[in-house]
C-alpha cells in the first residue's frame, strides 16, 4: 500500500521523484487561458511566473485528468514537474471541488507508477481538501499484479507509487490528521475490495471469501458468523442453497457485526456475492462469461465498508451480510420451473436461473430484517438493464422511502460515486405473479432493473427503511483507467456505505 505523509517542506528542497501541481482552464474573465492552481506558487516562481505559458507551449489545456511533464526548474531537488488538469477554474471566492481534486491526484498517481516518492502540491484550502487529494492519490496508485510473474506487470515491471507527500498539509493539525487517517482507512479497504473482485474465481469461491472475512474480522474486532451448507439447510435458506446447488464450491452466508457502545442507530448492509456467474442452466451466451468473477462486487463492497467503519471507530452499529454462492450448471443445479422456499417462508418460481442475485439477496435481506435495523442497504451487480439505463459509470438507487433514497443519493454524490435515483413502479409487480408460487423471479423485460428492485422489496421486513444499489455498470471497468479508477474491479459503493454510516453516527441520516 502506498505510504502517505503530510508535509510542511518547501517544494524546492524536497527530495522526490516528482512534484505534482494542478492547472485549470480559466474562467470567463480569462477564458481560454491556462491557470496554475494554488499550491504551485513556488514552482511557478522558479519559472519566473511563466509556468502557465511553458505548459501551454507543451500542449496543456487544464482539461480534467490531462497530464503534462516537464523538467523541474533549477534549484529543485526533484527532477520532474507533473502538471495535472483540474478542469474549469472555480468561480471567485470558491475552491476546487473534492472530486476534481480526487481525480487529478488519481491521474497523477497512475502516471507515476514506478516512482518511489512524489510530492503533491495541489490546492489545499482545508482538511477536507487534504482528505480528497489523499483518497485520489491512494486509489490512483492501486495496481493488481498478484498473478503476474514476480508480482509485477511484465510490460513495465514497475511497482505502484510508493510514497505520497502532501505539501501544504498540517501534520500537527487534528483536522488534517483525521482527514488523512480516514482516507487511509477507506482507501485501504476499498483497494482490498478491488483485490477481491479481481481475484480469479478458481481462487475466490464462497468458502475462500468467507475465510478472508473471518481473518479481517478477527484483526479488527468484528464479530463474525459463517453459515455453511449444513447450517443453511437447517435454517431454510432456500434462495442461497438453490443458486449454489449446482457448484462443487458450496455456498456460505457470512454475518459481520460491528458494534459501538455509544451507538444509537443500527444499519444493515447486504451484499450479493456470486463468486462466479455462469448463468446456471440458463447459461449466459458466449462473450458474457469472461468478467463474471465480478458478480461478487456487492459483497466485496459491504465487507470493505464494515472493516472501514470498524477502523474509523464510528458510533453506530453496522451489520454486514455477505450472500456467497457460485452459480453453475450441473445435475444438481436449480432448473427453470423449480420452486424454492425462501428463508422468509415465501415461495419463488425460478423462471430464469441467471436471475440468481435476487434469490441470494432475498434470503439475506430477510435475515437482516429479523434484527430490526433502522435501515437496510443492499448492494449488487444485479441487472444488465441498469447498465442500459445508466451506462457503465453510474449506479441506480431504489428505495421504499423517497427521503431515504434522496439521502443515499446525496451521500454517493458527496463522496464522488455517480448515482441516480430510480423508481419502483407498482404496476410492474404484476408481471412477477406466478400460478405456482408466491412470486416468480422474473417479470416484464422492459424495466428489468426496476422489476428486480420490486422483487427484493418483497423480502424486506415490514416497517424497515430500505435502499437497493444496483452497481452492475460501475463495479467493473472494462475500459481504460481514468482519474483514480483502474481497469478491472473498482470498489464502487464502499465510500457511499461508509458515508452513510458516518451520517448515521452523527445523527444526520434519519
Amino acid at each position: 500500500m502506498t505510504a502517505l505523509t503530510l508535509s510542511t517542506a518547501a517544494a524546492p528542497g524536497l527530495r522526490a521523484d516528482a512534484i505534482v501541481i494542478g492547472v485549470a482552464k480559466g474562467t470567463a474573465s480569462r477564458s481560454g487561458d491556462l491557470v496554475v492552481a494554488p499550491g504551485a506558487e513556488a514552482v511557478d516562481k522558479a519559472y519566473d511566473g511563466k509556468l502557465a505559458g511553458v505548459l501551454e507551449t507543451l500542449g496543456a489545456s487544464g482539461a480534467e485528468g490531462e497530464v503534462t511533464k516537464l523538467p523541474a526548474p533549477s534549484g529543485f531537488k526533484t527532477p520532474l514537474v507533473l502538471a495535472v488538469g483540474l478542469g474549469p477554474e472555480p468561480e471567485k471566492d470558491s475552491s476546487f471541488d473534492a472530486e476534481a481534486l480526487r481525480r487529478a491526484a488519481g491521474a497523477a498517481a497512475r502516471t507515476l507508477h514506478g516512482a518511489k516518492k512524489a510530492a503533491f502540491a495541489l490546492p489545499l484550502t482545508d482538511a477536507a481538501d487534504a482528505g480528497a487529494v489523499a483518497e485520489g492519490a491512494l486509489l490512483g496508485a492501486y495496481s493488481f499484479d498478484a498473478y503476474k510473474e514476480n508480482g509485477k506487470d511484465p510490460k513495465n515491471a514497475k511497482a505502484p507509487l510508493a510514497e505520497v507527500a502532501l505539501l501544504g498539509g498540517k501534520p500537527r493539525d487534528k483536522a488534517y490528521k483525521a482527514a488523512v487517517e480516514r482516507a487511509l482507512a477507506v482507501t485501504e479497504e476499498l483497494n482490498r475490495a478491488r483485490d477481491l473482485v479481481n481475484t480469479p474465481p478458481n481462487d475466490l469461491y464462497p468458502e475462500a471469501f468467507a475465510a478472508v472475512a473471518q481473518a479481517a474480522a478477527k484483526e479488527h474486532g468484528i464479530k463474525v458468523q459463517v453459515l455453511d451448507g449444513k447450517a443453511l439447510v437447517k435454517g431454510g435458506y432456500g434462495g442461497i442453497l438453490g443458486v449454489g446447488g449446482g457448484s462443487e464450491a458450496k455456498p456460505r452466508l457470512v454475518k459481520l457485526s460491528y458494534t459501538s457502545s455509544k451507538a444509537k442507530k443500527h444499519l444493515a448492509f447486504v451484499g450479493k456475492g456470486i463468486t462466479y456467474d455462469s448463468g446456471g442452466i440458463s447459461l449466459k451466451p458466449a462473450g458474457h462469461n469472461e468478467t463474471m468473477k465480478c458478480d461478487m462486487s456487492g459483497a466485496a463492497a459491504v465487507f470493505a465498508a464494515i472493516v472501514a467503519v470498524a477502523r474509523l471507530g464510528l458510533e453506530v452499529n453496522v451489520t454486514g451480510w455477505l450472500a456467497l454462492a457460485e452459480n453453475m450448471p450441473s445435475g444438481s443445479a436449480v432448473r427453470p420451473g423449480d420452486v424454492l422456499r425462501m428463508y422468509s417462508g415465501k415461495t419463488v418460481e425460478v423462471l430464469n436461473t441467471d436471475a440468481e442475485g435476487r434469490l441470494v439477496l432475498a434470503d439475506a435481506l430477510w435475515a437482516a430484517s429479523e434484527e430490526k435495523p433502522d435501515a437496510i442497504v443492499d448492494v449488487a451487480t444485479l441487472t444488465g438493464a441498469m447498465m442500459l439505463a445508466l451506462g457503465s459509470r453510474t449506479f441506480g438507487i431504489m428505495a421504499n422511502d423517497d427521503a431515504f433514497r434522496s439521502a443515499v443519493h446525496e451521500a454517493a454524490e458527496e463522496v464522488g460515486e455517480p448515482a441516480w435515483p430510480m423508481p419502483l413502479p407498482d404496476h410492474l409487480r404484476k408481471g412477477m405473479d406466478s400460478p405456482t408460487a408466491d412470486i416468480a423471479n422474473m417479470g416484464e423485460r422492459m424495466g428489468g432493473g426496476l422489476v428486480a428492485g420490486l422483487f427484493l422489496r418483497e423480502f424486506v421486513g415490514e416497517g424497515i427503511t430500505w435502499a437497493h444499489l444496483d452497481i452492475a455498470g460501475p463495479a467493473f471497468n472494462e475500459g481504460g483507467p481514468f482519474g483514480y479508477t483502474p481497469k478491472g474491479g473498482t470498489g464502487t459503493a464502499v465510500r457511499t456505505l461508509v458515508r452513510l454510516a458516518e451520517l448515521t453516527a452523527a445523527g444526520d441520516l434519519g
